[in-house]
């Protein structure tokens, strides 16, 4: 049985927990793909989405994971079905992430015919030897076939997933991949510096020793990159995110941006579904355990997987909502913090925006405080400094 609808929520993530192999420096919850589990889940999916879809009323769909991808045709179609039966299909932005490994002209036409429009392609690298290193499936080739076929499949507004500062990347190679992505001609970058997570092989081999991060060499990567996305007529609008130069249908509107994770920087609610999903609605922030097999038993039996469940005080969450806008180029104005939180960013959080002026780490200029260019790449460090416990 659905939810009663209340004020409608407008965004829905979807989380699919499987992989054709665990890449070296992923701490998402994921686990290998297996026919008859990945049967079970969409089965368990479906139920879940009954409990929400009296609740939406949906602008954004983000199916992330894991590889979405990887859900075969039947799998897709029952999936689509159920989103179909609620009268869910039709978001203004619907964005599936691909493993260039796992896309198919078929799969990518029965995405497009049903609504999706918006494709995440995890590429992080198009040099053979980094990607072995990174532990992913695909070649480089893979990468240009597949892009070829979202293309004529009718996707316009195509993500290319990109990282940096990979042990054993050189200032070269990344130019080189660069030079590479920039002609591919795709709508939006996502570009992130490799981030070692505890319980992943790369940290391991950190740990043990292998290799050596260099901040200096990653910083001119980073500058190279702002540099000539700007010059390829890109818009850096979040701290890792870029997005072509087009002009959006009017005032508020992010173009080519992409909404879902705007949704999440500004505040705003959401659903989220499957195995370790994480769902914010009405100030109360739950999550699903991060175990598939427990996920679909649970819903077989009717019951709630929720792991655990947390209520944030006004100000705790206005804090994080602080923190989070903060990463983007715009950061907040003082009248919409207003009225997303009803806290006053001059108020409670002057101490922390004076300080970081006096760093030209952040500025104020009509009625908006935002970071400079120095300061978004101190962003999370920012961004600590406005939580509040």
């Amino acid at each position: 049985m659905s939810i009663p609808l209340r004020n409608p929520v407008r965004s829905l993530y979807v989380h699919v927990p499987f992989c054709a192999k665990k890449c070296g420096y992923c701490a998402f919850y994921s686990e290998a793909s297996e026919g008859e589990i990945m049967g079970r889940y969409v089965e368990a999916l479906n139920r879940e989405l009954e409990w929400v879809a009296g609740d939406c009323s949906l602008e954004t769909v983000f199916f992330g994971g894991g590889t979405p991808s990887l859900l075969s045709l039947r799998h897709w179609e029952a999936v689509l079905g159920a989103f179909g039966r609620h009268g869910l299909l039709g978001a203004t932005e619907w964005t599936v992430e691909c493993n260039p490994a796992t896309v198919s002209a078929d799969k990518a036409r029965l995405l497009r015919d049903h609504g999706v429009n918006r494709i995440s392609m995890g590429v992080q690298t198009l040099d053979e030897g980094l990607l072995e290193r990174l532990g992913r499936v695909h070649t480089r080739d893979m990468v240009f076939r597949s892009f070829d076929i979202l293309r004529a499949a009718g996707f316009e507004n195509i993500n290319l997933d990109l990282m940096f500062a990979i042990p054993g990347q050189t200032a070269e190679v990344w130019d080189a991949t660069l030079d590479e992505v920039f002609a591919m001609g795709s709508e939006h970058l996502s570009c992130y510096e490799v981030i070692y997570e505890e319980d992943t092989p790369l940290y391991s081999q950190l740990q043990a020793g292998e290799f050596d991060v260099d901040e200096s060499l990653a910083c001119g990567m980073y500058d190279r990159l702002l540099d000539r996305a700007a010059e390829r007529g890109f818009r850096q609008y979040e701290v890792a995110n870029f997005a072509r130069n087009r002009q959006g249908e009017g005032p508020g509107d992010p173009g080519l941006a992409c909404r879902h994770n705007i949704n999440y920087w500004r505040g705003g609610a959401f659903h989220g579904l499957g195995p370790s999903a994480v769902s914010l609605v009405d100030g109360e922030r739950r999550a699903n355990g991060a175990n598939t097999r427990r996920y679909c038993e649970q819903m077989s039996r009717g019951e709630r997987p929720v792991a655990w469940s947390e209520r944030l005080s006004p100000l705790s969450r206005a804090g994080e909502v602080a923190a989070f806008g903060l990463r983007m180029n715009d950061g907040w104005s003082f009248e919409e913090f207003i009225a997303v939180t009803g806290f006053d960013l001059r108020e409670e959080w002057s101490e922390e925006m004076d300080r970081l002026r006096g760093l030209d780490y952040g500025v104020i200029d009509g009625g908006r405080f935002h970071l400079t260019g120095q300061g978004l790449r101190y962003a999370d460090w920012a961004a600590e400094m406005f939580l509040r416990t």
